[in-house]
């Protein structure tokens, strides 16, 4: 099995920062895309940042020149700098990857898969 998990969230004043981390674990053969994605109350969940292998990044225009995604293949793990943080970035922040992880002697490729999500709350 392969699990994304997530983790560097919390509780930041406005203005704040804070890094977060998403690591995969498990038998994988390989990781593509990967990227994060945020669900606040009562609204659609949205892409705020996706990374190819080769690095090339997109970001969603709300968190451009304030986030930053990087990666670290040799650790299977993304990570998403985020600086002057505001209440409108409060939300559960996803890590995502598109993926090839061992299953049995196969290969198995996995579009879509989700970590479980870590709380951001940033308070005025």
């Amino acid at each position: 099995q392969v699990q994304l998990v997530e983790s560097g969230g919390g509780l930041v004043q406005a203005g704040g920062s804070l890094r977060l981390s998403c690591a995969a674990s498990g038998r994988i053969f390989r990781i593509n895309a990967m990227g994060w994605y945020r669900q606040a109350p009562g609204k659609q969940r949205e892409m705020i940042a996706t990374i190819s292998r080769g690095d090339t990044t997109n970001y969603a225009d709300s968190v451009k020149g304030r986030f930053t995604i990087s990666r670290d293949n040799a650790k299977n793990t993304v990570y998403l700098q985020m600086n002057s943080l505001t209440p409108e970035d409060t939300a559960v922040y996803y890590c995502n990857a598109d993926l090839k992880y061992y299953r049995g002697s196969a290969i198995w490729t996995v579009y879509d898969y989700w970590g479980q999500g870590t709380q951001v709350t940033v308070s005025s």
